[in-house]
């Protein structure tokens, strides 16, 4: 039996408003899988080190050691080497600097999104991987979620898990569905940044999404497709994006 916890693992105060980093660890068997990873321990103990003060100011990263993947998995009472599989929406800053304390982890990522970061796009901080886990890209959709096209990710937990490519945010960006008995989570990473975009097609943070975006028009198509699916399968599927403080449970 899967057992799911819901992390917020980043704290951001801008003029958007508050952010969070909305993380899941999922339990099973005495194994631990995180979903993204939030801001690692050691950008929060040496910020303008390891994430530059630029970035800081211009997202508005707020830092508190215990809200770490790390620290909250140990207080948890699970030993931090359990932790054995990452998966990643994408490799942007907010979302990998936890990789790091989790050094025994393999990552699980798309090709898109890898070959993104390893091109020298600067939306990425290379270091944060320069610790050389393990990773297995996904490259190919092998599998259908709910009439999406998916790529099953390569666990093992008795769980279903698939990648969904929701590209334009990054340039390999993705959704992750989780199956729970008959029933299924969707985590929609930043597809969108505020649950409101879901019904608001031109609410103000949308432009905020829109500078961020490695492709704009693609970052639409793939909003729309949450849309639709959340509109076609709402009584079997419990949705969430990465950002929205109302999300979090």
């Amino acid at each position: 039996m899967i057992q799911i916890h819901h992390l917020n693992c980043v704290l951001i105060e801008s003029p958007f408003g508050k952010a969070i980093g909305h993380c899941l660890l999922l339990e099973e068997n005495k194994k631990l899988l995180l979903i993204d990873t939030g801001i690692g321990l050691l950008e929060t103990r040496a910020p303008e080190k390891k994430l530059g003060k630029e970035l800081i100011e211009i997202v508005g990263f707020k830092f508190q050691e215990e809200i770490t993947a790390i620290k909250q998995i140990e207080h948890l009472g699970c030993p931090a080497t359990q932790v054995e599989h990452i998966i990643c929406s994408h490799l942007d800053p907010d979302h990998i600097g936890g990789i790091a304390d989790f050094p025994q982890a393999k990552v699980h990522v798309s090709t898109e999104e890898y070959n993104s970061f390893q091109s020298g796009n600067p939306r990425y901080l290379s270091q944060q991987l320069s610790h050389a886990p393990e990773i297995e890209l996904y490259e190919v959709n092998d599998s259908e979620w709910l009439g999406l096209p998916a790529r099953k990710v390569n666990v093992p937990f008795d769980t279903d898990i698939y990648l969904i490519p929701l590209f334009g945010h990054t340039l390999g960006h993705c959704g992750i569905a989780i199956r729970t008995g008959d029933s299924w989570i969707f985590y929609v990473g930043d597809a969108y940044y505020l649950r409101a975009e879901l019904t608001d097609r031109n609410h103000p943070v949308d432009e905020l999404a829109s500078l961020r975006a490695d492709n704009n028009e693609q970052r639409l198509v793939s909003l729309d497709i949450v849309r639709k699916v959340i509109q076609d399968h709402s009584h079997t599927i419990d949705y969430f994006g990465y950002h929205d403080p109302i999300e979090m449970k």
